[in-house]
């Protein structure tokens, strides 16, 4: 039995307070912080999330990074603060300009901050160990750069779990040059997951229980219900398959709102941050996904979004109305509010335990429904990595005159799939006898044997597919529009057009039942760095051969996604790599230097998904 979790009672005793109005007064607009509401005001107004603007500039800013208790989510807490807040304070910068940007370390250990996104040389990268040593409690460093690029980006330790407690912050390049889009108003949007406890116990849970903070593994009641939908013998080889992979259906998400709290720029649900407009004015969203494990599904009920840029570079503008964001990946939304009235921001954790939530609205106070949060998602065999096909056969021959193979027959098509893979009974019968299914999975573009795979790796996909196309997990049957990558296009044509001189392709590997990750089963402790010659065209593949989604980072370089998107391919610094899929991106390694390339998961990072990236020098000795 899994321990209680005195301190998310505690929180939620609180929330329900406020939400049948036991508060009044200025806490009735916030939830029950400890210390006084002037603290919490500061707080709130050293975290305001308009992005200011101004004449173009070089940029002198400091950062004073500190362990300091704080008024959040509801309680008070030990964080890391930059400039005595968390999120730290917006860094804007101007493209042509130069940054110089000072951090001082109050704290008693070691600390960092890596510019995630931001091109520039590699020791001032920020990675411990990678990049340079780190900054020692009492110490300074100091990183002076020009600047290259336009767009959102963010800044977080590197360091230990320090990205966990708050150090955090976002960071804003404007364009040299007018970008067309236009906006009356900016708001950068900083996601957070917040726990209450140690990060380090945190993850010491999970090393000893994969699935510690996961409440909604299958029950006996969900085994008597398969059973009468699918047959005996289906379920059980279901519940076997799932067994031998070491995992759930329902593992969607590592930990859950069970111990975090989601927040939107530094703001519990309950506070309700709010963005003001004028009717008719556009609004440009930064939302920056910043947290530490969760990945988001975003919408504004009664709005429309449109996608103007991907991980701070421009894309063709696409209308959507919702949009998965995964680990420290950023999108720029524009929207554009016409009536009097307000609209709510609504982030949703993937596994749908929690969300964060904000407002836009013509004046303060005001608020908008906050949508319910919806049925949490389950894993397919398609996130097995199984081959339908191949294993439909198999389980024929494996039926004999038990009379599944009548059954299968009268199945029909892809609802034979569905059905066997555990899938439940809508998305069976969605994708009766059309081949829907196989579609919406995306084309087999592999079979893979047990190559490229260490001792750290509990399982082989045994088909890659192509997903690009699809919609992120939990979202594939919302009745309205969705962004996947398929439909990012770059504003400018590719200029690197060379065909690429070396293909290294890489496997995501894993044991989520001893919390173990890594790229080709060997954990980064012995592992060896992955040569980038320098001006050479690299084509990356990374095969994800667990039952989840990573969100893959890589430092100093911009990878092009080819999405079939022909000689406009959009540019990522982060890659979510669904369960089982192929994908495959282009670098031009032209930054000379060590970079670090990792699953930007903080608790996959720290137990093993994490490499160097070496690009030699333009001499080409390879000595950084």
């Amino acid at each position: 039995m899994k321990p209680i979790n005195h301190d998310g009672q505690r929180r939620r005793l609180l929330q329900a307070a406020l939400a049948t109005g036991a508060l009044a007064g200025f806490e009735s607009l916030l939830p029950a912080y400890a210390g006084s509401p002037q603290r919490e005001r500061r707080h709130l107004d050293a975290t305001a999330a308009q992005v200011p603007g101004g004449p173009p500039r070089d940029v002198t800013m400091d950062f004073d990074i500190r362990r300091e208790n704080i008024a959040i989510a509801g309680d008070e807490a030990s964080a890391i603060t930059i400039n005595r807040t968390t999120p730290g304070p917006i860094v804007e910068l101007w493209q042509g300009h130069n940054a110089r940007l000072r951090i001082h370390n109050h704290l008693d250990e070691s600390t960092s901050i890596h510019w995630h996104g931001i091109l520039l040389p590699f020791q001032m990268d920020g990675v411990p160990g990678v990049a340079f040593p780190g900054i020692d409690p009492g110490d300074s460093f100091e990183v002076n750069f020009p600047v290259r690029q336009a767009g959102t980006y963010w800044y977080h330790s590197h360091s230990g779990l320090q990205e966990q407690v708050g150090q955090t912050g976002p960071l804003v390049v404007h364009s040299a040059e007018d970008d067309g889009i236009n906006a009356d108003r900016e708001y950068v949007l900083v996601l957070n997951d917040w726990t209450f406890e140690d990060p380090h116990r945190l993850a010491a849970r999970l090393k000893k229980m994969g699935d510690y903070y996961n409440f909604s593994e299958r029950t006996v009641g969900d085994l008597v219900d398969d059973v009468e939908q699918a047959g005996l013998a289906a379920t059980m080889r279901d519940r076997m398959g799932w067994g031998n992979m070491r995992m759930s259906p329902r593992d969607i998400a590592d930990v859950t709102g069970h111990t975090y709290s989601y927040l939107m720029n530094g703001v519990h649900p309950d506070a309700n941050w709010t963005g003001l407009f004028e009717p008719g004015e556009r609004i440009r969203l930064r939302v920056i996904n910043a947290s530490a494990m969760t990945y988001f599904n975003v919408r504004l009920p009664g709005l429309t979004m449109t996608v103007v840029a991907a991980d701070g570079k421009e894309v063709q503008p696409v209308e959507t109305d919702e949009f998965q964001i995964g680990v420290a990946e950023t999108y720029d939304v524009v929207v554009q509010p016409q009536a009097d009235q307000a609209y709510t921001v609504m982030a949703e954790s993937m596994d749908r335990s929690g969300y964060a939530r904000g407002t836009l609205a013509p004046r303060a106070g005001m608020a908008a429904p906050v949508p319910a949060l919806r049925e949490q998602p389950q894993r397919t065999m398609v996130d097995m990595g199984m081959d339908m096909d191949m294993d439909m056969d198999s389980m024929d021959m494996a039926a004999g005159d038990s009379g599944m193979a009548d059954e299968r027959h009268e199945m029909g098509g892809a609802n034979r799939s569905a059905k066997m893979s555990g899938m439940t009974h809508g998305e069976a019968e969605m994708a009766h006898g059309t081949g829907a299914m196989m579609e919406k999975a995306g084309p087999v573009v592999a079979r893979h044997g047990p190559d490229h795979h260490g001792i750290g790796n509990v399982s082989v996909a045994s088909v890659e597919r192509y997903r690009l196309a699809e919609r992120g997990t939990g979202l594939e049957d919302v009745n309205h529009r969705v962004l996947t990558y398929s439909q990012l296009q770059n504003v400018q044509r590719t200029q690197d057009r060379r065909e690429p001189s070396r293909t290294i392709e890489i496997h995501l590997t894993g044991n989520m039942d001893r919390y173990i990750f890594s790229f080709d089963g060997v954990k980064y402790s012995q592992s060896t760095p992955i040569e980038f010659p320098y001006g050479e065209r690299i084509r990356l593949v990374m095969v994800n051969d667990t039952m989840m989604e990573h969100p893959i980072h890589l430092h100093g370089m911009f990878m092009e996604l080819e999405n079939k998107q022909g000689d406009r391919l959009p540019f990522k610094h982060t890659i979510s790599v669904l369960p089982a899929s192929r994908v495959s991106l282009l670098v031009t390694a032209d930054e000379p230097g060590r970079w670090a390339f990792h699953c930007h998961l903080l608790y996959h990072m720290k137990m093993g998904m994490f490499r160097v990236v070496r690009v030699s020098d333009q001499s080409g000795n390879g000595n950084v």
